[in-house]
This record gives C-alpha cells, structure tokens and sequence, in this order.
C-alpha cells in the first residue's frame, strides 16, 4: 500500500519544482523529503524521479502518480467532510484566506454571521494574495479561501482545489478628476504617456494592470507600486497616475479621482481542498460569504459588481 504521506510530498513537489520548496513547506529537512521520496519510489517499483542537472523532474509514471494521489487525497477530504457532518454542532478552528479588499468588505459581515450562528467554531483570516491561495489550501494552512482572477488574466484551474463563483465586479480606470476626458471607446489607450500606479510584482493586480496595457498597445511606465485600493486612489487623486481597480476597492473613493467602468471584469471564488465541498464549516463559510456579499451590494448606492448569477448592476460614478 503507498504511503499517503509520501503521496503528498510526491504531489507537492510536482507543484513547488524543487525538495528545497517541499521540504519548507512541511518544516521538514531536504535530505528527510529526499529519503521519503525514495522510500515511495522503492514502493511504487518504477521510477518516479529523474534528475535534470542539480534539480529533480518527475517521470511520466511519477506525474501519473501525481493524478492518483489528487483522487486519493479528494476522497480523504471527502470522508472527513462525512463525518464531521455526522457529529452534532460545528466546532474547531477555521482557517479563512482572502485578498485585502475582500477582507474590508465581504469578510467582516460574514465573520458576524459565523460566529453568532456557530459560536464553537473558532475563525482565523489570513489577507493574502489570491496567487499565495493554492499553496497555502493545499498545505492545510487555509481550509476556505476567497480568490479571484481577471478575464485579461484568467487563471487555470488547481487539480487539488474546488471553488465556486461568488462575484463578478467591474474594473474602473481611476483618474485624476482635473485631466482631461477620456475617450469612452478605449480609455486605456488613452493613458499611454500617462504614468501608472501599480500593485507589486507578482501579485495578480500588477500582472492584470500590465496585461491591460499591452492589450491596449503599449507598456505602462510604473511611477508606484501599492497594494491597498485606498493608497493608490489616494495616489491617483494626488495626481501621481492612473490606476486599474475593481469595483470593491473604489468604495469611497477620495474626492478628485474619476472613475472610468472598463469592459474588464474581475471574478472572485470561494475555493477549498477538493473532497471538501461538503464538509459542514465548509458549507457554512460559503453559506455566509455569499449572504455577506448580497448585503454589501445592496448596501451600495450605485455598483458595477453582482453576484455570479445575479444581473449586474448601475456603474459606479465618481
């Protein structure tokens, strides 16, 4: 029988690319996640590994493995899902990822509903990246996380997760209100001696900005770089540029900024280990975030966001 531990280190470094990486993510040292490796290599009798200069590769019959050990750990969550739904009344630690502007408006709603409704669960939120997610639901160090990708940057789907869709939210170009109009045909193009408030490299904010200008012709001049929606509409009102933001980080925004709705759309998911979608803390996170994310549109007075499934509504206008 193959060791389903081993299975794991197997599948996390088809996903990490190297022991150094694996071997971080479960405190282990390289040289025990080698020595695991190995021992499951013995066991499965064909090889799974090959070396490629000072890095390890899977084989064909390793990646195979790697596609059985997802169905073996799905149907794992799965059966923990069963029989947490046998026992009565929820209880435990949840652990809830989302990105910042997601924290700020969905989370705090459904954080109250959680705790009144399940008073035994015990909730911890990690902000992060949406590109961070994946990692950290597969490593158990999340079991519920709020993620999103663009339709200018759409993100392939994660053998190891589930996610269902919650919000679509329209993506505004953020002016400052003394420049002159924009054209409302391709605004975007408009801005190209313009300079360009970015999010960090790497995040997925900063790949969609740059992604957006190159479909618009040109690539942006980067002046700043900022994560928090209020930092760069504040940047934007100071007129140090333009900037890319959805729907749920211009709320509010400062006076002096202009909101121009864009044909881009940003897509938020609640995703969570495969075999998990049934798990009883599962369903109620989901329950609340998509009860939250009603509330807070209806709490708008204009929006550019719905949830999936739900028409969208009146754009937002500075």
């Amino acid at each position: 029988m193959l060791d389903v531990r081993r299975l794991v280190l197997l599948r996390d470094l088809a996903h990490l690319g190297t022991i150094a990486a694996v071997a971080d993510a479960h405190a282990y040292t390289p040289s025990a996640v080698s020595q695991q490796l190995a021992a499951l290599q013995r066991q499965a009798g064909v090889p799974l590994l090959a070396r490629a200069g000072r890095r390890v590769t899977l084989t064909a019959a390793g990646a195979a493995l790697v596609g059985h050990a997802e169905t073996v750990l799905a149907a794992l969550e799965s059966a923990e899902a069963t029989l947490a739904a046998a026992r009565a009344g929820l209880s435990g630690t949840v652990r809830i990822g989302a990105f910042p502007s997601a924290v700020r408006t969905l989370l705090p709603a459904a954080l109250a509903a959680l705790g009144r409704d399940h008073p035994a669960l015990d909730l911890m939120v990690s902000e992060l990246d949406p590109t961070a997610a994946p990692a950290a639901l597969r490593e158990r160090r999340l079991d519920v996380a709020l993620v999103h990708d663009y339709d200018a940057v759409p993100v392939p789907p994660e053998p190891a997760l589930e996610a269902e869709p919650l919000l679509t939210e329209t993506v505004y170009l953020a002016a400052a209100a003394d420049r002159p109009p924009l054209p409302a045909d391709n605004p975007v193009a408009a801005t190209r001696a313009d300079d360009w408030v970015l999010g960090s490299p790497g995040t997925l904010c900063h790949t969609m900005a740059v992604r957006a200008c190159e479909l618009a012709g040109f690539t942006p001049a980067v002046r700043h770089h900022a994560d928090d929606f209020t930092a760069v509409l504040a940047l934007v009102a100071a007129g140090q540029g333009v900037a890319l933001v959805p729907q749920l980080g211009v709320d509010g925004p400062p006076p002096g900024v202009r909101l121009i709705p864009l044909a881009l759309r940003r897509y938020t998911r609640v995703a969570y280990r495969r075999g998990a979608g049934g798990h009883p803390a599962v369903v109620a996170c989901v329950t609340a975030l998509r009860a939250s994310t009603v509330a807070y549109l209806d709490s708008q007075p204009a929006g550019g966001a719905a949830p999936t499934g739900r028409p969208p509504r009146r754009t937002v206008s500075s």
